[in-house]
């Protein structure tokens, strides 16, 4: 048994790096892909990673233990909530993998970048995690209507449950077209692209949370995000294209999500965050109602 739990932890650790490895390279890889874009060269792919280990190799400034703890409360939130998450048929706490640990996880990494950023004392800081927060409850609310339309419907909330039903019925993205739509859009707020990049928005208040980073934390709070891009991807891909076979098909899916989420990205322009919430509470929360309401009481797109 004990074993067993050290297998599981080790499992746990991999895909916890393999989730940071791969958002730091398909990141990199958008930069290039962007670039070209906008007719430009664009960095070399790893970038993102020579300016992560850059960071983490300098010494940063400290606003008291606050400020310290709140970013290692952020990253350890992370990472836990990694762990969990299944990566094609690998899943390293079979059982656990759970949409509402993913949900409780991932708060307390949130609430931790919130604490140490609102420790700063800088004001454009704690504007920033105002501003994030409102926008959490603004996305949260329709993407919470679509997945738990599903769990009632499908009777689990394992997200491996959910990626065998759809092995067996289709991808939710054909079936659940509406749904797939609102989840979208949703995950455009939680990975913070435009329109919804208000509360970082770097000519307005000054990247808002990161303003007073640098070093060591800096680096730390690079890692957090690229993880937190992993858990929230992967969840789209697990939970509307049906996961992945093998690791090649998931990489696959999850380069096409972010990709397609940066394209968009890069055609828009920014909201005011009360555009933002006003938005999430008109068009999504609608749809997320429509496409509950043909779940729950007649079935379509689930039997």
């Amino acid at each position: 048994m004990v074993a067993l739990s050290i297998i599981n932890v080790l499992i746990a650790m991999g895909v916890a790096l393999f989730g940071f490895t791969l958002q730091t390279s398909v990141a990199g890889v958008n930069r290039k892909i962007i670039g070209r874009m906008q007719k430009r060269y664009g960095p070399k792919w790893y970038q993102e990673f020579r300016d992560i280990f850059k960071a983490l190799s300098k010494r940063g400034i400290t606003h008291g233990w606050v400020f310290d703890f709140g970013v290692m409360m952020a990253l350890g939130g992370i990472l836990a909530t990694a762990m969990f998450m299944p990566v094609a048929n690998i899943i390293a706490f079979e059982g656990y993998d759970n949409f509402f640990i993913f949900v409780y996880l991932f708060a307390v990494g949130m609430l931790g970048m919130a604490m140490s950023a609102s420790g700063s004392g800088n004001p454009l800081a704690s504007i920033g995690v105002m501003r994030a927060l409102s926008q959490m409850v603004g996305y949260e609310v329709p993407f919470m209507v679509v997945i738990l339309a599903l769990v009632s419907a499908y009777n689990t909330s394992s997200i491996s449950g959910l990626v065998a039903i759809q092995q067996d019925l289709g991808w939710n993205i054909i079936r659940l077209p509406i749904g797939a739509l609102v989840a979208f859009i949703c995950l455009q707020g939680m990975l913070g692209k435009k329109p919804f990049d208000t509360f970082i928005a770097p000519a307005e208040i000054a990247s808002g949370p990161m303003v007073e980073y640098g070093g060591k934390q800096l680096g730390m709070l690079f890692i957090m995000h690229e993880v937190s891009v992993f858990v929230e991807v992967s969840l789209f891909v697990n939970i509307f294209l049906g996961g992945g076979n093998n690791v090649i098909e998931f990489i696959a899916k999850y380069f096409v999500v972010y990709t397609l989420a940066n394209l968009i990205a890069n055609t828009l322009g920014r909201f005011k965050i009360d555009q933002v919430i006003t938005f999430y509470y008109k068009v999504p929360i609608m749809l997320a109602l429509l496409q509950a309401g043909l779940i729950i009481f007649l079935g379509w797109g689930v039997n």
